[in-house]
């Protein structure tokens, strides 16, 4: 049973949604990565999304870009992000990593031999926002090879023909995106975002995620009425932002730790 596919049936069994929060690998330094994510899983993080950094993230709104940016300049790239994943995985077995990004990246790298070092690192899933589900037949191919899980996205817009289509590749979880904007926009419809799960789970016994406008504990606690898993990412990366470097990691956790409480209240 894959990382992924275990922690979530252990949390099912104990009636809980899973945190998943979301860090640009390389932001706001290169050295703070592992650390930041070993941070994030005391926390109580159940899943990690490392973001590959990218200089046209398309998907992300203005915090993320900027942490794509520095990650740059501070010189991260694909193989520098899996090179934190195998150290992490030196004293963590048990967490899901999955890596979310761009298609270029991957592209550059060749899809098998990423594969391949992303096995080896201790990838547990990838979600790469340009690659939907019509186009990434080979990725899902090459993903399933090594066992690692295909993520995909919904939103809002999402036709039911596209439920069923990513219903059918996703592997691990969907993450469902509850807005119509980039990720770090506000005010979610939490009554539209559940009826939406409603539909998506009629098609899949996949878990369904939910991202983009949860900031804190009382949003997070709403939408884990109804979703498997919630993921939080743009408002970890302005605490890093705001934070002195060294606050920065006890303030991420505070951060973390206060919105799992608020879950689990």
């Amino acid at each position: 049973m894959s990382r992924i596919k275990a922690t979530f049936a252990a949390l099912a069994a104990q009636k809980r949604t899973a945190l998943i929060p979301f860090v640009t690998a390389g932001d706001p330094t290169a050295v703070i990565t592992v650390p930041l994510m070993h941070t994030l899983v005391k926390a109580g993080a159940d899943v990690i999304e490392l973001g590959v950094p990218f200089s046209d993230p398309m998907a992300d709104g203005p915090v993320i870009q900027r942490a794509s940016e520095r990650a740059l300049k501070n010189g991260v790239g694909l193989i520098n992000v899996l090179a934190y994943v195998s150290q992490f995985r030196e004293t963590n077995t048990i967490t899901p990593v999955v890596l979310m990004g761009y298609a270029n990246p991957i592209e550059r790298m060749g899809l098998a031999i990423f594969a391949a070092r992303a096995k080896a690192a201790g990838v547990d899933g990838v979600l790469v926002v340009d690659y939907p589900p019509e186009e990434s037949v080979e990725v899902l191919k090459a993903l399933d090879a090594v066992g690692i899980d295909s993520i995909y996205l919904l939103s809002p817009t999402s036709t039911a023909q596209r439920i069923k289509l990513v219903a059918q590749s996703a592997r691990g979880y969907i993450y469902y995106v509850s807005l119509k904007g980039v990720t770090g926009a506000a005010n979610i419809d939490t009554e539209a975002v559940s009826e939406m799960i409603k539909q998506i789970k009629a098609e899949t016994s996949l878990p369904v995620g939910v991202g983009f406008g949860i900031r804190d504990g009382a949003t997070a606690k709403l939408v884990a009425a109804f979703a498997d898993a919630v993921v939080i990412g743009s408002r970890i990366i302005q605490e890093l932002e705001a934070s002195p470097p060294e606050a920065a990691l006890v303030n991420v956790e505070k951060l973390v730790s206060d919105i799992r409480h608020a879950m689990d209240a």
